[in-house]
């Protein structure tokens, strides 16, 4: 991966949804407002990666995490997960969740930790995500963003997140 990657907000949301479904990640809900807090790299008319975040106050939901599968491996997907938990903390949120049915074993070592989705907080359970649209065997992650200061710079084993963050 270039050490230039460009990460951009609001990539255009038909390609958003293509990448999302050819990684097998929900679409369905995907609304402007969802929008807002996404990120995308590569060129705008060739989406190489996205990460989308839905952000609660204090807490924030990782909704999406996608690589194209031309530039798996290549440090994509860690790239866009440091830039969303830093945009997550900028607007103030101190936790940060999400749901995996295939990448629990990535996020772990980026620091995310497994708890159960019992202590969800009523913000992360009202989102369409936990609700409805991930099955309740899906692993339930939360990292505090507050214990790293440095938010992404914890090592990661050099593991991409090509297409993660499954439903």
């Amino acid at each position: 991966m270039s050490s230039a990657l460009k990460i951009y907000r609001k990539p255009p949301a038909s390609q958003v949804k293509q990448l999302l479904a050819e990684s097998s990640l929900p679409t369905s809900d995907l609304s402007p407002e969802h929008l807002e807090d996404f990120f995308g790299c590569g060129s705008v008319e060739a989406l190489e990666g996205v990460v989308g975040l839905e952000i609660h106050g204090s807490v924030a939901l990782l909704r999406s995490l996608a690589v194209s599968v031309n530039r798996r491996g290549g440090g994509y997907g860690k790239a866009l997960l440091y830039h969303a938990e830093r945009h997550a903390q900028s607007r103030g949120a101190a936790e940060i969740y999400l749901l995996t049915t295939t990448a629990a074993d990535f996020f772990e070592k980026l620091g995310y930790r497994r708890i159960d989705r019992q202590r969800a907080p009523d913000a992360i359970r009202q989102t369409g995500e936990f609700s409805a649209l991930c099955p309740s065997s899906s692993a339930f992650m939360v990292k505090l963003l507050s214990e790293n200061s440095a938010v992404g710079g914890a090592a990661a084993g050099g593991r991409s997140a090509a297409g993660l963050v499954r439903r």
